[in-house]
C-alpha cells in the first residue's frame, strides 16, 4: 500500500560570499592568459549577478569537494529528533562527481560518517536531483524506508576552471591567433554553471508543528529515442555520434579539453522548450488534473533568463499558461546550480514564509542532455496532514 509521504526539512548550503560578474573570471581563471570575449555578452542573456563557487577567494585553490559540500546541505537537516544515525535511505545526485568510480551517494555517505543505510546514486546532469527524489519518495511511499534524504549537489568550478583548458589552448596556439578563445560550446558554460547543494528530508508523516510539502506525484520523461546528445562532458562528438573518453588517450583527452562540460546551443535553443515543456506536459496532462488555476507557485528550473519568456510561451501552449507572477525562481541571485537547484529553490521558499496550507506548488526541471523532463506536484498541508 502506498503511503502519503511528506518533505518536512529543506536545508541548502552554498559556499562562501557570492560572487558578481566582475569577480568571476578572476575566481574562474583566464584561458590562455586573455579574458574570454563571450563572457560579457552571455552574462547578458542569462540574467545571473552572482553566484557561488567552492573556490578559497584568497588562494584560488579548491576549498571543498562535492561529497562535502552534499555533506555540508544534509546535516542542515538534523536535529535532535533526526540524528545522522537515524537516516534509512541516502540518495545523492550530482552532474560533477568528484570521480568516475564509486559512486557519488557512498562518497557522501562516508563524509557524513552515518551508520549503514541504503545508498543510491543517481547520475545525469540537471534532472539527477529531481531522481534522486523521486527514488527516495518511493521508497517511503512504498514502506521500505520510515525516512528518506534526497540531495542534489554540484561543483561545477571544478570543471570550468581554466586550468582544465590550458591544455588545449597551448596546443592550439596558431589557430587561436585568429580567434583567440576556446571554442564558444566550452567556454558559454564556463558563465552559466555554480556550484551548490541542497537536501530534503521526506518522511511518512508530516511536521508536528510547522507546515509540510506532501509529494502529489512526480512525472518524469526522456526523449532521447527522438533527440541526439545535446550537453555532454567526458566525450567528443564525432560524426554526430558521441565517442567516450576512454577511447582517447591521455594526451587527446587533454589537448581537446575532453573532460570539459560542452552543449549544442543551436541544439538547445530550437528544441529545449518543444520537448521539455510541451511534450512533456502533453503526456502528463493526459493523466493528471491539471489546471493553471490551481497552481499558486510554479518553481521552473532554467539555465538563463533568456527562457523565461520561451517557457511561458511553451506552458500557454501546453494549455498551462501559469502567470508569471505566480512563479518563484533565485536563478538570478543563487546561479545555475544543476542538480542542486531545484532544491535550493524549495529551500528559499519553504523556510521564508510565504506558504500557507493548501497551497499547491508545480515544479519543472529539464535537461538538455539528450532532452529530459520532470514536473512535481506539491501540496501544502499543516500539522494535521490536511490541506485547509
Amino acid at each position: 500500500m502506498v503511503q502519503p509521504v511528506f518533505i518536512n526539512r529543506i536545508s541548502a548550503f552554498l559556499p562562501h560570499e557570492p560572487v558578481d560578474n566582475e569577480q568571476m573570471e578572476v575566481r574562474l581563471g583566464l584561458v590562455g592568459g586573455k579574458p574570454s570575449r563571450a563572457r560579457r555578452l552571455v552574462l547578458r542573456s542569462n540574467g545571473i549577478v552572482q553566484r557561488h563557487y567552492a573556490i578559497d577567494p584568497q588562494t584560488g585553490e579548491p576549498s571543498m569537494n562535492n561529497a562535502q559540500l552534499s555533506a555540508a546541505a544534509i546535516r542542515g537537516l538534523l536535529s535532535a529528533e533526526l540524528p545522522l544515525q537515524a537516516i534509512d535511505c541516502l540518495v545523492a545526485s550530482s552532474s560533477s562527481p568528484d570521480q568516475v568510480m564509486p559512486g557519488h551517494a557512498v562518497m557522501v555517505q562516508g563524509e557524513l560518517g552515518n551508520p549503514p543505510c541504503e545508498v543510491v546514486s543517481t547520475a545525469g546532469i540537471c534532472l539527477c536531483g529531481m531522481t534522486a527524489l523521486k527514488y527516495a519518495w518511493m521508497s517511503v511511499a512504498s514502506g521500505e524506508s520510515h525516512n528518506a534524504v534526497a540531495c542534489g549537489s554540484e561543483v561545477a568550478s571544478s570543471l570550468m576552471h581554466a586550468r582544465n583548458f590550458n591544455g588545449e589552448y597551448e596546443s592550439r596556439v596558431e589557430e587561436l591567433e585568429s580567434q583567440p578563445e576556446i571554442a564558444f560550446e566550452k567556454d558559454f558554460l564556463r558563465w552559466m554553471l555554480s556550484d551548490g547543494a541542497g537536501a530534503v528530508l521526506l518522511q511518512g508523516q508530516p511536521n508536528s508543528s510547522g507546515l509540510s510539502l506532501r509529494i502529489d506525484w512526480i512525472d518524469i520523461f526522456s526523449f532521447a529515442d527522438q533527440m541526439p546528445a545535446c550537453m555532454y562532458a567526458g566525450a567528443e562528438m564525432e560524426d554526430g555520434q558521441l565517442q567516450g573518453w576512454s577511447r582517447f588517450d591521455g594526451e587527446e583527452r587533454n589537448r581537446r579539453s575532453l573532460m570539459a562540460i560542452k552543449q549544442d546551443v543551436k541544439l538547445l535553443n530550437d528544441n529545449i522548450v518543444k520537448y521539455t515543456v510541451e511534450e512533456t506536459l502533453k503526456r502528463i496532462m493526459a493523466r493528471r488534473e491539471l489546471h493553471a488555476a490551481d497552481i499558486d507557485y510554479f518553481l521552473p528550473h532554467y539555465s538563463s533568463e533568456f527562457f523565461r519568456e520561451r517557457l511561458a510561451v511553451g506552458l500557454a501552449n501546453a494549455d498551462l499558461p501559469i502567470p508569471q507572477e505566480r512563479w518563484f525562481t533565485n536563478l538570478t541571485s543563487k546561479g545555475n546550480t544543476g542538480a542542486a537547484s531545484i532544491f535550493i529553490m524549495l529551500e528559499e521558499l519553504f523556510n521564508g514564509g510565504q506558504l500557507r496550507s493548501g497551497q499547491r506548488l508545480l515544479c519543472y526541471v529539464p535537461e538538455s542532455g539528450r532532452f529530459s523532463s520532470a514536473f512535481m506536484h506539491l501540496t501544502v498541508v499543516g500539522q494535521d496532514g490536511k490541506q485547509s
